[in-house]
């Protein structure tokens, strides 16, 4: 029997899927998931962030290395529910970005969503298209490859 891939991830199950945590942790949820293939990652910007204490403390904007990040984590979970990552320690390791634009700043109260597709992938290495909009307004754009992993049982012992 063949587990079923969820269309939605919570931030339950989020946390199953990618090591990120906070202050790193940069998507709240994920929805219209289709495996193997996208996803809508969604993310709750907030004045309580603490890249806004320096960026910039009078008007805050979130920064573009973030935006991108956030749009990763969210191909990250579409790989981790793809191949049943749940619970596996998996690690996911940034291999490049390429064509990353950013169009309009992204600000406290803003609802981000990271639209992502696979361009290639199926095993250890993915490429995504990524596109970041705020009320269907593009904010940024990138194509991002990485590669997503399960961390041995005993990786301390191991180095």
């Amino acid at each position: 029997m063949t587990e079923e891939i969820p269309a939605t991830a919570d931030l339950a199950l989020i946390k199953r899927l990618i090591p990120h945590r906070y202050p790193f942790l940069l998507i709240d949820k994920v929805v219209d998931i289709v495996a193997h293939e996208s996803a809508v990652g969604i993310k709750n910007v907030t004045c309580n962030e603490p890249h806004f204490q320096g960026h910039f403390p009078d008007h805050p904007i979130m920064p573009g290395v973030t935006i991108v990040e956030a749009m990763a984590q969210t191909a990250a979970v579409v790989v981790g529910v793809s191949a049943n990552l749940a619970d596996k320690n998996a690690l996911v390791y940034f291999m490049g970005i390429d064509k990353c634009k950013f169009r309009n700043p992204v600000v406290p109260g803003d609802v981000l969503q990271l639209k992502v597709t696979k361009i290639r992938g199926g095993g250890k290495i993915w490429k995504f298209s990524g596109r970041a909009e705020v009320e269907g307004k593009l904010c940024a754009e990138a194509e991002f490859t990485a590669m997503m992993g399960v961390q041995p049982e005993n990786a301390e012992t191991a180095r």
